[in-house]
């Protein structure tokens, strides 16, 4: 008992996805899928920065022994 409502989500959900059109932009997935950053210099400014390598050379004091 309970699940009516969450199976008239689901079915509602499920009809909107069946129905709808969506536009896709297959270029833009190609690239995606294939790493090409294309134009986009802000995106490939940001991946060359890792916010972990302020901790690359921390390890962790064994005194816990």
């Amino acid at each position: 008992m309970g699940r009516g409502r969450a199976k008239a989500k689901q079915t509602k959900v499920a009809r909107d996805l069946k129905y709808q059109t969506h536009e896709t932009d297959f270029s833009a997935l190609a690239n995606e899928l294939h790493g090409d950053s294309g134009s986009s210099s802000s995106d490939s400014s940001s991946a060359d920065t890792d916010p972990y390598d302020d901790w690359a050379d921390y390890s962790p004091s064994s005194s816990r022994d």
